[in-house]
This record gives structure tokens, sequence and C-alpha cells, in this order.
């Protein structure tokens, strides 16, 4: 496997899609209109152009270790990170309208996050032995927190959530139907609590408070291949399927267009 696979994928692209892909980016070059900023893991697993069905031009996408995007109270003049960059270049200077986060399940960053939740181990003392720890506890500390207010509940009590605004809040039942493992759990807490952080930044205030910009939330389970999309109106993640698009459909179409 290693670097051989990968450069006998790039022969085979060169015989196979190369010419359709350089035709597909002509026809962008000069006037792209990506619909939509995407954030998701780094997970190897996780293929996002591929289960939304999407091709050049459409989508920013923006990867890292758990789907993370540090609050604005965490990102200050020295120490600034990828993603408010790309929420910044996006939605301000290209007028991107949808921002999207996606996580999923078996996610190995949020597995960690679920075992070092309760750790009394110092964030310096995570520094010193690990980035991806560190990265976790510090930008992953506000999911871990509402995960523990879901497991006082024994996971029945829903959640709250700031939405576009400070004044605006949604209500979120993490997995109902208990199908499920904690670590899951901790993942939807957590592409949940992204949201809340991509409203944290100044430079997001305006689109988000007129509607030039909306936040929506994905989650993937790996294992089924399906899709969820978090309802507001139903207040949980809802599977994407031929039973459900209809009423997903008039949501989005009432609230987000």
């Amino acid at each position: 496997m290693g670097m051989y696979r990968i450069l006998q994928g790039v022969m085979k692209y060169r015989h196979t899609q190369r010419e359709v892909m350089v035709r597909q980016f002509e026809v962008v070059r000069d006037d792209p209109h990506p619909k939509a900023v995407f954030f998701t893991c780094m997970d190897s697993r996780m293929l996002p152009t591929r289960f939304t069905q999407t091709n050049v031009g459409d989508m920013f996408i923006v990867r890292n270790a758990g789907n993370l995007v540090p609050h604005a109270n965490l990102c200050g003049h020295e120490e600034i990170t990828t993603e408010p960059a790309a929420l910044e270049l996006g939605c301000v200077i290209n007028g991107i309208k949808h921002v999207i986060v996606c996580g999923h399940s078996d996610c190995k960053a949020m597995n960690m996050l679920h075992m070092m939740r309760n750790s009394d181990r110092t964030l310096q003392e995570m520094l010193k032995l690990s980035p991806l720890k560190a990265w976790l506890m510090r930008h992953g500390h506000s999911s871990a927190g509402k995960f523990a207010q879901l497991e006082l509940s024994n996971f029945q009590a829903p959640l709250v959530f700031q939405a576009e605004t400070p004044m605006r809040r949604f209500i979120a039942y993490i997995d109902p139907d208990n199908k499920f493992s904690e670590e899951d759990k901790l993942s939807q807490v957590n592409t949940l609590q992204q949201l809340q952080n991509i409203a944290s930044y100044n430079f997001m205030r305006e689109g988000l408070t007129r509607g030039r910009v909306y936040i929506h939330a994905l989650w993937f389970d790996i294992y089924t291949g399906d899709i969820y999309y978090f309802s507001r109106q139903q207040k949980m993640f809802v599977d994407v399927n031929e039973n459900n698009m209809e009423k997903l459909e008039e949501e989005i179409l009432k609230y987000y267009t």
C-alpha cells in the first residue's frame, strides 16, 4: 500500500479522470460559486464529496482531528488556526451562505476526548505529552462539558446550544432512541457545539444576524452509510432518507433559503 498505492492511483487518474476534471476546472476557474464551507474530520473513512455527491467548485472543505472549530475566545492574534481563517475566506470574502459541520461515528478523536474527559492532568502536561491531546482538551472542552450535562440526566434531558445570535437558542435531544455508544453521543454533542463556536466570531455576526449565512450540522454513521441532519424543528439528528426528505426539505426551504 503506502506511497506505491498512491502513485498508482495518480496514474489511474491521469488515464481516466484527468481530462474530465480539467474541463470542470475550466468552467469554475474564473467564476466559482461554492455553496458551502464544510468542516469535517480528517478520518480517512470520511469522504464528504462522495456522500454529498458534490463536485469541483461546490464546497470549501476543512478537515481536522474531531471536526473542531475553536471558539473565538480561544483564538487571539497570537494564536490563530485555519478554521476561523476558512470561515472568513468562505463567508466574508466569497459570500458563501451555508456552513456545515459534519461529525461521524467511531471518531478516534472523540473516542480519545471521551476517555480523557475526567482526567486530572493539566493542559500543560497534555501539551508536553501530545499535540493531539492538547488540541482536544483545549478545543473540545466545551463539548465535554455539554456531554457531562447529558450524563447527569442519564442521557435523557435535552441540551441547549446558542445559535446564530446570542439571543437565539436551539434545543437538542441526543440519540433519543439510544442507538449509539456514549462516544458517538459525544460526537453528536461535539458536532452541535461547533455551530455555537462558529457563531462566536465577530466577523460572522452580521451575516448570521441578517440571514446571509446559515449554520448546519450533519452526522455520518460510517458503519451503515446513513447521513443524519440536525433538524431544529424536530430537535434531533434525523436520518436523511426517502421517508424524511420531504419534511426536511420543507424545513430548509422555510428557514434557510
